[in-house]
């Protein structure tokens, strides 16, 4: 048996996590010494120590690892292993996604483009007869499921639309998750709605203030900043009402992010 010190030494491990193992219940001092109270551990627990260390260096937290050595004789350990290496592989292209982002930052910064202005001009907007979409969905990287739906919809029932297409976002606020989104098709002839599926004409606005965006969809967000600061300047103006958006270019008809072109439309009300 082994003193808390000799066998700290001997597997690496320091008294401090020897201690906190003990208290999660994660690795049990094989006997307490009566008289002094000491912690004593055997020779085979030093393999149990083996394979939290490797867990550990895994990326394991402790709940992980007492799973892990739980299963650890049986075929689940596999299952277990190849979860975490999907979740190490997610990590490592999201920090690959933020390494392009600064190499495509640091480009523009050098060509001077990286506090590009974005031209904000005013137009009335009239209202449209549309089919529409409208759901609440997990975020705004999903409203191309909604597309799909529109599209599926208006093919099956033969429905004549224009290329007048645009998404309304109805939440004042930015939402990180729940997005209340309504897809808009126009149409040539008004009909009977069904399914969620539904007619109505649009909303006309006087004071339409927009502004087009080009690039990858990350780039709209430097398009909201821009009009932030166009709006301090035109005091004149309050926003009001949900914004719009069309995406003249875009997935399905571009293939470089680059070169897709977006249109931000957010409706103003004179002060």
């Amino acid at each position: 048996m082994f003193k808390i010190g000799e066998f700290s030494k001997l597997t690496q491990v320091s008294v401090r996590m020897l201690r906190y193992y003990d208290e999660i219940g994660l690795v049990k001092p094989a006997a307490v010494d009566n008289f002094t109270n000491y912690r004593l551990y055997s020779a085979s627990q030093i393999t149990v120590l083996g394979k939290i260390k490797f867990l550990r260096d895994l990326g394991f937290n402790t709940s992980e690892i007492s799973a892990a050595l739980t299963e650890w004789g049986s075929s689940n350990i596999t299952g277990i292993l190849n979860k975490k290496q999907t979740e190490i592989q997610q990590a490592i292209k999201v920090e690959q996604d933020k390494l392009a982002k600064i190499e495509l930052a640091k480009k523009d910064i050098l060509n001077g483009q990286i506090n590009i202005n974005y031209n904000v001009s005013i137009k009335p907007t009239p209202s449209y007869n549309v089919i529409s979409l409208r759901k609440v969905m997990p975020d705004y990287f999903t409203e191309g499921l909604l597309w799909e739906e529109l599209s599926s919809f208006v093919h099956i029932n033969k429905i004549d639309v224009t290329n007048n297409n645009f998404a309304i976002y109805h939440d004042l606020d930015y939402r990180e998750k729940d997005v209340d989104i309504e897809i808009c098709a126009e149409v040539l002839q008004m009909g009977e709605g069904k399914g969620g599926f539904a007619y109505r004409a649009t909303e006309p606005q006087l004071n339409m203030a927009y502004t087009m965006v080009y690039g990858p969809f990350e780039n709209i967000s430097g398009a909201f900043y821009s009009f932030a600061n166009w709006l301090s300047g035109h005091s004149q103006y309050k926003m009001s009402g949900p914004n719009r958006q069309i995406v003249h270019r875009g997935p399905w008809n571009e293939n470089n992010p680059f070169n897709y072109l977006t249109e931000i439309q957010i409706p103003l009300e004179k002060i």
